[in-house]
């Protein structure tokens, strides 16, 4: 089959197309024939830095972790899932797992759903990370009708998603993002936009809070701006980050009775454990497409299996708006 793989890691132009062997089915997976897959900032990371993240391939690799495609192939003991069904999933492109920028992945069958009939394969392929981070995080953070959310970087991959799935669970949603586009797609999606950039953390808490704080925050950008999430979260209220790489004086966190719950979705993929979490959020996800409440946002430029590396060059730019996704058949 077909692949783009990378024998060393580094820039965006390691990528170089190959014709490797296509996997066989086994015990507890299916074989997908894929139409699409997406680039998260976690196949980046692993495409620069490689050993130096403890859960990357060894080179040579093919990375991609998303897909959306239809099963060829069912192995023993899969019960769920028959040959021709639609599916999508995040089920690679780490560890020994085999990636997505290929023709073809073997996927445990624990870490799909039945694909949203209402979504395009590239729709479809652009949701699993970001949509399982997303609802692990809310949910965590006792997400409920009539609480305050905010959601840090709103306009994001992680965050655009979020800001829908709170709307979806009932929740007064806001969302911090630059001025413009960003501004206009956290409207869009049905939250009050707040910039960042002119509005401190004071000002905006005592604007839509009455200065008491906000019940649930999800922190998409993580790092620095944890201190901006401790800020702004009520007393006893809850904060989800997806980045916690910092060195922070918790302080502030034990004076209001904040519970700080970090997200790391690959946790499940990395270790073998709990996986059918992942194929259950999906499925759940899945209705929450069909009944009209979640519609990912993916980047109107297109790019094929050959031009990954123009996909990951574009993600890093910083101009995409929404998922970057790339067309594999």
């Amino acid at each position: 089959m077909k692949a783009m793989i990378i024998r060393e890691f580094g820039a965006a132009d390691v990528f170089e197309s190959a014709d490797i062997l296509k996997p066989t089915v086994s015990a507890g997976n299916v074989l997908v024939r894929l139409a699409a897959t997406s680039v998260n900032t976690i196949d980046m990371m692993i495409r620069e830095m490689g050993e130096a993240l403890p859960f990357s391939p060894k080179a040579p690799a093919v990375l991609g972790m998303d897909f959306a495609g239809t099963i060829e192939a069912v192995g023993e003991g899969v019960t769920e899932f028959n040959v021709g069904d639609e599916i999508y999933g995040c089920a690679g492109g780490l560890g020994d797992l085999p990636g997505t920028l290929a023709q073809y992945i073997l996927a445990d069958a624990k870490l799909i759903a039945r694909k949203p009939k209402n979504l395009s394969m590239r729709e479809a392929a652009a949701l699993p990370l970001v949509g399982i981070t997303a609802y692990e995080g809310l949910t965590r953070a006792g997400i409920a009708a009539g609480k305050s959310v905010l959601v840090h970087g709103g306009a994001g991959g992680v965050g655009h998603v979020a800001v829908q799935l709170a709307k979806h669970f009932g929740a007064n949603v806001f969302a911090t993002g630059a001025e413009g586009t960003q501004a206009e797609l956290i409207e869009k999606l049905g939250a009050k936009a707040i910039n960042f950039k002119t509005e401190t953390v004071a000002d905006y808490v005592a604007k839509h809070t009455d200065g008491a704080g906000f019940d649930v925050i999800l922190d998409t950008v993580g790092g620095a701006n944890l201190t901006n999430s401790i800020e702004a979260a009520k007393l006893n209220g809850q904060i989800a980050t997806t980045l916690s790489f910092i060195e922070l004086d918790l302080s502030m966190v034990h004076m209001k009775g904040l519970s700080l719950h970090v997200v790391f979705m690959l946790i499940p993929m990395m270790h073998n454990i709990g996986r059918e979490v992942h194929g259950n959020i999906l499925a759940e996800l899945a209705n929450i497409v069909e009944a009209g409440a979640l519609v990912p946002v993916v980047d109107e430029q297109r790019f094929s299996l050959e031009q990954v590396t123009a996909a990951h060059q574009h993600l890093a730019s910083g101009k995409a708006i929404g998922k970057v996704v790339i067309d594999i058949n």
